[in-house]
């Protein structure tokens, strides 16, 4: 983006990046949470994080507000309409995030009565993962960098790959251990949602290179070779 001569108009931009980033630190902290109540079985703390997606819904609705408050008084062009329709677009992504951080406490209670049969390590390893993911994707949008936008969809087949090994690794158990069956529906469920996080990072990092190069890599298999 531009500097302009409107202060008025700069600090508003500020703002807005501002508002993002502390949405999208709010729902990096729903997901630790989430998942540290899934390791420590702690329904307290589950019941903590489903509560505080009303944070996040607030700040997606007033998020919203402010950019088409700027849409409609400034009437910006270029760099900055595109600036301003990401971020529109990436705080739905933020908030989806946040629902699945409910989605993970959710499974948490609804498995809390089940004896723990094992360690899941890679439930934490995913979870570390698509945190740092939402992270980078956030500061890759303040920054305008498409480098690090980049790096971020690249970490995603490694997320994708977690999970398959994971979703195999407890259908094996629940087979071998009936009584495994309901726990292992949560762990694989948890899973996916930590899975689904990555793509919403992705969804982040990729609005990030079109912010910055103009560029639209979404789907490029429906694009057509001529698009290649």
């Amino acid at each position: 983006m531009t500097l302009h001569t409107d202060k008025g108009f700069e600090d508003e931009l500020a703002k807005l990046r501002e508002k993002i980033l502390l949405m999208g630190a709010k729902v990096e902290t729903m997901v630790a949470t989430s998942v540290r109540a899934f390791h420590e079985q702690d329904n307290a703390l589950a019941n903590r994080t489903i509560e505080f997606d009303h944070d996040i819904n607030r700040l997606e609705v007033e998020i919203d507000g402010f950019c088409l408050n700027i849409l409609a008084r400034r009437q910006p062009v270029a760099s900055d309409l595109r600036f301003i329709t990401t971020a529109l677009k990436l705080v739905t992504d933020l908030e989806r995030i946040g629902d699945l951080a409910v989605n993970i406490s959710e499974r948490v209670l609804d498995i809390s009565s089940d004896p723990p049969r094992r360690d899941w390590p890679d439930i934490l390893t995913m979870a570390d993962i698509v945190q740092n993911m939402v992270r980078d994707a956030l500061d890759a949008f303040v920054a305008a960098d498409s480098a690090k936008a980049k790096w971020v969809i690249e970490r995603d087949r490694g997320v994708d790959a977690i999970y398959s090994q994971l979703f195999h690794q407890v259908l094996l158990v629940m087979m071998e251990d009936r009584t495994a069956i309901q726990r292992g529906m949560g762990v694989q469920a948890i899973a996916k949602y930590l899975e689904r996080i990555g793509d919403h990072a992705t969804n982040l990092a990729e609005m990030v290179v079109f912010l910055t190069q103009g560029t639209d890599i979404r789907h490029p298999e429906s694009l057509g070779p001529e698009a290649h």
